[in-house]
């Protein structure tokens, strides 16, 4: 159980340090390990140490470790007995805190020389170091760092006779110091008191830069302004206002400090040392990033879960998701996840066996996703709308040892069961939470005309309850060590132009895209956060922005399991969500249902749309309506999914896909020979970053990397443009480019001069062939309700602003047009013979 911060609040989050922390062994104690933070992010060369004082932690330095690790490896440890760290009885003296600071400096592999930080107490443990090990320096920060620590003589007293019995009792309560009461004792006894540092002042090699605060006075003034005088040509620096606690007080003016004194030594950050005299070569997008995205995010080494524990550790309290009016907290999610990993293990699932989650967005999904992941699974998430034959394909392809659905699918399990890969079917509870008409819809997804009370009495026969199962299970965590390389999930594709495949994705895949998506938007608070998730969790872009993403910041989840304008905007108007992404059409269902603004959409601040091209109609629209910002981007679930978008408070160009997120690159290839293209020069897509597949899934169990080449480029399929300032335009699917000889139409090109019309609600343009051979621009037209509409006043429009040969030929008018669960329009179902 994570130990309670005490006399600190964690403020400006930018990180969540639990997802960095490393064990590192205390020398001399069996068993016994000092907690580490250690974020090390892409391209960092130098090394710098935080050390935290007498009965502090390392949450003390949140404010530099947040400025700095932009462009340095950054490493803060909990004292042995502080904080995350375990606290032997040992007698805590100077001896024991060096060897652990060279312990962590050795067992991290440090490189040669690096920078070492520290405050108060630590600064005494840091001279020692310097005096002990000045090779390793090459630079020495000591900030409200004292000489001596001269306590009052009744005060050494009552730490040399109080017995820790009679302050135990009353410890729990105490409002600070996060240190257990027999490592503050005995610290103070064995070492602060008895600590002497002037002459190893002295003896100091290292450039060194002192900082103080003018009103600390926690010991005499003269221990602390005469620190700076020993050591031999030591920089001082007076903050002013500030008493001990400087780093925190005045973090801007120290961390201006440290970064002046630690380029004195002209060592280049990461993007210096990458890109020469130019920093933004060849990534020419990142001087239009939001004010707060970093440029590069440090991808932790730990599998996905750690998200969801570490939101239960510090906000238990906060509620996780709202469904129909039930709410469960983070602590309760967690524990509930907990309880199915267990069940999950005693159903057989092994490390590296399948779990299938065929369920709408409801609570347990969530339950039976992050539960596989606990204990090793793979989870496999069908296409959501897949029919049952689709279904059984898939099961056939990935064959999940069990597989999790919703009771009132049980004709559907029945086959499900016959399968002999899968050992067991779960079923999930819905009914009793929903609407009859909404139990419904969802049962049509997958079973036509279904008896509901015949589904449930077959239940019984086919599988087991869920709820039932996790009863009387253990609610501790399973004790699984998961690899971040290790396979979490096979999501299969859409299927938008061709047959859906099973993506392999790693954890290590799905925690970088969960904190470069979670980062793409910079205001967002921890803990304070209403997503409305009404995309289906089953789908890679719900999937990362409308689960794992609210779960990284312990964000509320408002789950909706299926996409009702209706119910979208009563529950908008109910729990005023900040946070919305979606796709395009739910977006424009939006704007144009009827007293749409009595629902009250100002809380929303935030959307990303993804999943289909935004058109900028609806873009201003739903902006206009909400008055937060909605920005396009672009993503595939072969790169979990989200590789661009627009930045939120940057330079926004509607029409494009917006720039690369952090750690990724991207660039604009030759379609026929896969040569490097310049800006403004139309080719194929291609992508690399951390969050790229595997591969597809094998029948073997292998992965197929047919689409990722040796250097990690993964071929997108998609055609597009990058303009000077780095942002990349979608022309087309590669697929759906209309060919004529030597000219070619980008059907995006005629859709968006459609949208103009005014009495146009969707349109999607193919190309149809024809009895002569050759091919003709065709667009199918959703008017809009209400309206009269005609060919000739589509085609009048498309003749004044486009060339001869992208006018259509024909235009369908149609009802509605046939899309995938995420709002894709399917052309393969527009012209199946293509």
């Amino acid at each position: 159980m994570k130990k309670k911060l005490r006399g600190l609040k964690r403020q400006d989050i930018q990180l969540d340090f639990d997802l960095y922390r490393v064990r590192v062994p205390i020398p001399g104690v069996s068993g016994a390990h000092l907690s580490v933070v250690d974020i090390w992010p892409e391209g960092a060369r130098d090394t710098i140490l935080f050390l935290h004082g007498y009965a502090g932690i390392l949450e003390s330095w949140e404010r530099q470790i947040n400025h700095f690790v932009r462009d340095y490896r950054v490493v803060a440890p909990d004292l042995r007995g502080h904080g995350q760290s375990d606290a032997p009885f040992t007698r805590y003296t100077m001896d024991e805190l060096v060897a652990d600071l060279h312990t962590i400096v050795t067992r991290l592999h440090f490189p040669e020389r690096f920078v070492l930080v520290a405050h108060s107490f630590g600064g005494s443990i840091a001279v020692e170091y310097a005096n002990a090990h000045p090779e390793r320096l090459s630079r020495l920060v000591l900030i409200a760092t004292a000489g001596e620590y001269p306590l009052p003589r009744f005060v050494a007293a009552l730490l040399r006779t109080i017995p820790v019995e009679l302050l135990r009792p009353l410890w729990r309560y105490r409002p600070r110091w996060d240190a257990e009461l027999h490592v503050m004792k005995r610290m103070a006894v064995n070492n602060m008191r008895l600590w002497q540092g002037w002459n190893l002042l002295r003896n100091i090699t290292t450039p060194t830069l002192v900082i103080t605060g003018a009103r600390d006075r926690y010991f005499p003034r003269e221990v602390f302004e005469d620190v700076g005088k020993m050591i031999p040509n030591a920089e001082i620096y007076d903050v002013g206002a500030s008493k001990h606690k400087v780093q925190l007080e005045r973090y801007q003016a120290v961390n201006r400090a440290i970064e002046r004194f630690v380029a004195g030594e002209n060592v280049a950050s990461w993007r210096q040392s990458a890109a020469g005299d130019d920093p933004w070569r060849g990534r020419s997008w990142l001087r239009h990033y939001s004010k707060e995205t970093p440029l590069t995010v440090p991808v932790p080494r730990r599998p996905l879960t750690t998200f969801l524990e570490s939101a239960a550790a510090w906000y238990p309290r906060q509620t996780a998701t709202v469904f129909y009016g039930h709410r469960q907290t983070y602590q309760q999610l967690n524990e509930r996840v907990n309880q199915f990993a267990h069940v999950l293990h005693g159903l057989g699932v092994a490390p590296g066996d399948r779990v299938m989650i065929a369920l709408p967005n409801m609570p347990q999904l969530i339950v039976a996703y992050y539960g596989a992941l606990k204990i090793g699974g793979v989870v496999v998430l069908p296409t959501p709308d897949a029919g049952p034959a689709e279904l059984l394909a898939q099961i056939r392809q990935t064959q999940p040892r069990v597989v999790v659905t919703l009771t009132g699918f049980s004709k559907l399990a029945e086959t499900i069961a016959e399968q002999p890969e899968v050992a067991q079917v779960v079923f999930a509870d819905l009914r009793s939470v929903v609407s009859r008409a909404t139990y419904q819809k969802l049962l049509a997804r997958w079973m036509k005309d279904a008896d509901e009370a015949e589904e449930i009495a077959l239940a019984k026969q086919v599988g087991l309850r869920m709820a039932t199962l996790m009863r009387d299970a253990p609610i501790e965590p399973p004790e699984v060590a998961i690899a971040p390389e290790s396979l979490a999930a096979i999501i299969f594709t859409s299927g938008t132009t061709d047959e859906p495949r099973g993506v392999c994705l790693s954890h290590a895949n799905l925690v970088a895209n969960t904190l470069q998506t979670r980062h793409w938007i910079p205001d967002l608070q921890v803990g304070k956060e209403t997503w409305l998730s009404v995309l289906p969790l089953l789908h890679s872009y719900g999937m990362t922005s409308a689960m794992n993403v609210p779960i990284a910041v312990a964000g509320t989840m408002v789950l909706l399991p299926l996409f009702d304008v209706a119910e979208v905007l009563s529950h908008i108007r109910d729990y005023r969500p900040t946070l919305f992404p979606g796709v395009p059409s739910m977006y424009t269902a939006i704007n144009q249902a009827p007293s749409v603004r009595e629902f009250g959409l100002a809380s929303i601040k935030a959307c990303i749309s993804g999943a289909a091209p935004l058109p900028i109609e609806v873009q201003e629209a739903f902006e206009k309506l909400t008055r937060g910002r909605l920005v396009e981007g672009y993503g595939l679930t072969e790169a979990s999914p989200v590789t661009h978008a627009n930045p939120l408070y940057g330079l926004r160009k509607p029409g494009s896909i917006g720039v690369p997120v952090p750690n990724t690159e991207a660039k604009i290839v030759d379609m026929l020979t896969g040569v490097d293209l310049p800006q403004g020069q139309i080719g194929e897509l291609v992508v690399r970053g951390p969050q790229v597949m595997l591969g597809y899934w094998r029948a073997d169990g292998g992965y197929d990397r047919a689409n990722v080449d040796e250097d990690g480029w993964l071929d997108t399929e998609d055609v597009a443009v990058m303009d000077d300032d780095g942002y990349f335009q979608i022309i087309s699917r590669k697929k759906d480019t209309i060919v004529f000889g030597e000219v070619s139409v980008y059907p995006r090109d005629v859709e968006e001069v459609i949208y103009e019309h005014a009495k146009v609600m969707e349109v999607a343009v193919v190309g149809v062939g024809v009895a002569d051979g050759t091919t003709r621009v065709k667009a199918f037209v959703v008017p809009r309700p209400g309206t009269a509409l005609s060919p000739d006043e589509i085609l009048d429009l498309c003749r004044r602003r486009l060339a001869p040969y992208q006018v259509p030929w024909e235009i369908e008018f149609r009802e509605e047009l046939p899309k995938s669960f995420v709002g894709k329009v399917l052309r393969r179902m527009l012209v199946p013979e293509r």
